[in-house]
């Protein structure tokens, strides 16, 4: 809220508190329509923007893509991490020689009954099992390895995508196709529903105003109508200056038929 909005407030908050009665069961009080969120949306990682897909105004869901970095090393990357991931000979050549160390053991025992062969025969055959199965494992790891190589990579790709973390409208655009990032911000977002309605209400009024409370907010814009908005948060601070304090609501606006930024009136109903 800029500095002369506030006084526009404040001052029509301290004109209430010199007119409203005790009898008073509802009154108007001078507000502010803001968006929920705004925000200013930036690239992960540097890059030359490759593609830039909206424009000031257009509105954009959460999840939409808003831009994509240049990215064929990325690719390339992902292509060569999957094709690793995807080696099946290492792991089925470790596993037959495991396979047949087990089976070799289990012909040097049996020899060994009978005296067909020495014990040092009968050690190097269980030697030659244990080095089996220690490479078998080892071709466990590495192939475990190359799978997180493989999620790495497609990470890494997917950062040079930039979506958006809200549904809302373009507020502005910094920079077009063919620009470097290099940290910039990409577009400015902001959240137009449900819309954040700031109020200050006269420090008389405290404990009369809850949260999930229904009022009437009147934008002060031609044509608008009344709408109803529930009180999200209310201030537990007053400022002395003004004696008053702080009530946010929340008021729905899914078809967009009111802007964010204009003033407003609020009328809660006190008893």
């Amino acid at each position: 809220m800029d500095r002369s909005s506030h006084s526009i407030i404040l001052a029509g908050s301290l004109a209430l508190l010199c007119t409203l009665g005790s009898s008073a069961w509802a009154a108007d009080i001078p507000c502010l329509i803001k968006p929920s969120a705004e925000v200013a949306i930036g690239s992960p990682v540097d890059g030359v923007i490759a593609t830039l897909l909206v424009e000031q105004g257009d509105v954009v869901t959460e999840g939409q893509i808003i831009a994509t970095l240049e990215s064929s090393r990325e690719q390339a990357a992902v292509a060569v991490a999957k094709g690793k991931a995807e080696l099946q000979a290492p792991l089925k050549a470790s596993q037959e020689k495991a396979e047949f160390g087990t089976r070799k053991l289990l012909r040097a025992q049996d020899l060994r009954k009978s005296a067909a062969i020495g014990q040092q025969e009968l050690d190097e055959a269980e030697t030659e099992q244990r080095l089996a199965d220690v490479a078998f494992l080892e071709a466990l790891e590495t192939q475990r390895v190359r799978q997180l190589e493989y999620q790495f990579a497609v990470a890494e790709l997917a950062l040079r995508t930039i979506r958006s973390p809200i549904t809302g409208v373009v507020v502005e655009r910094f920079l077009s196709a063919g620009e470097l990032t290099r940290q910039t911000l990409l577009v400015k977002l902001a959240q137009l529903h449900p819309l954040r309605v700031e109020a200050f209400v006269p420090m008389g009024w405290m404990g009369s105003i809850a949260p999930g409370m229904l009022a009437q907010v009147q934008p002060t814009v031609a044509g608008a109508s009344v709408a109803d908005a529930r009180v999200e948060t209310v201030g537990l601070i007053v400022d002395n200056a003004t004696a008053t304090f702080g009530v946010r609501l929340t008021l729905p606006n899914s078809a967009y038929r009111l802007p964010a930024g204009i003033a407003c009136t609020a009328r809660f109903p006190l008893q």
